[in-house]
């Protein structure tokens, strides 16, 4: 009778764990949680500049607008070199992930944009 009942409780816990997934599939839901991928959320839906000094790197070193968005897609926030404190604007230290992992950002996020600073690469 117990396993009868467990395993109820798994087909229906399967069946509705699909459904959600397919619901949340269709509006684009996140769940950022984690103070990376807030930050980095934040980043993202802002206005996006770019200094001069930046536009130097991404020039010298080939660096496009699209592997900028990789980086901050899944890049990881530095906060011990960051200054999420900082006013009128935080600052903050992205570290690329994977093939990108020797790009690193320097970003100052303020009320309506988001200011690539500079472009470091290791």
């Amino acid at each position: 009778m117990l396993i009868k009942r467990i395993g109820y409780y798994l087909v229906g816990l399967s069946l509705g764990s699909i459904a959600v997934y397919f619901f949340w599939q269709k509006k684009n839901a996140t769940f950022d949680y984690w103070m990376d991928a807030r930050t980095l959320k934040t980043i993202r839906i802002r206005e996006r500049l770019f200094s001069d000094d930046a536009k130097n790197a991404m020039h010298k070193f080939n660096i496009d607008t699209l592997k900028i968005s990789t980086i901050l897609k899944s890049g990881d926030v530095d906060f011990w070199k960051s200054k999420p404190r900082q006013k009128p604007c935080a600052e903050y230290y992205i570290t690329g992930s994977k093939e990108l992992e020797n790009v690193s950002l320097l970003v100052k996020r303020c009320d309506s944009t988001s200011k690539i600073e500079n472009i470091i690469i290791d």
